[in-house]
């Protein structure tokens, strides 16, 4: 797989604390937290044991924190912490990015962590044509799509079989465009 060299194992640096969700209003009197999910199911967040906030400072450790308690209500998941037992202390959160521990995360076999496929290069199949980066992951309703930074601006591709054909974080990732997809003009 030579022809998709492109990136180099070694290049790329993964975050050990990955953005899982932010704050966005408190629940009640006694200090629980409304939270909007960043992961694939917001039964993911609720099931955390730690969870962290970013660091004052760089360079510094991200403040780790206890859930005592977490539950999902609809599309938010409600999130008791410890130390945090008043609704002045639950506003004084709010709007506040909560992240997890890599190794925390839980995840089937063969499954990637979002945070882990962005910047990755993306070639084509059947030649090696190298189609640009990938910008992000958006999650839709039908399936996701990746958002591919190009040399002429963003392509969107839907995350399925018939165009995402394999993924290696070392190389990058191998896709099947249909004509059209990419403007080749």
């Amino acid at each position: 797989m030579e022809k998709y060299a492109h990136l180099r194992a070694g290049d790329r640096r993964m975050r050990t604390y990955i953005e899982i969700g932010k704050i966005v209003n408190t629940h009640g009197v006694k200090g629980a937290l409304k939270v909007e999910p960043w992961c694939d199911s917001p039964a993911v967040l609720a099931g955390m044991k730690t969870l962290y906030f970013a660091p004052g400072q760089a360079g510094e450790a991200f403040p780790s924190v206890k859930v005592r308690k977490g539950s999902v209500q609809k599309d938010r998941v409600l999130l008791t912490l410890e130390g945090v037992e008043t609704m002045e202390a639950a506003m004084a959160l709010k709007n506040t990015v909560l992240y997890a521990h890599r190794d925390d995360i839980p995840r089937e076999d063969g499954a990637f962590l979002i945070d882990d496929l962005k910047g990755l290069p993306l070639y084509g199949e059947a030649d090696g044509r190298f189609y640009g980066t990938l910008h992000d992951v958006i999650q839709g309703a039908a399936s996701d799509l990746y958002e591919i930074k190009t040399e002429k601006g963003m392509v969107l591709m839907p995350v399925v079989k018939e165009f995402v054909k394999h993924i290696d974080l070392e190389t990058g990732i191998v896709i099947a465009p249909i004509a059209g997809m990419f403007d080749e003009n």
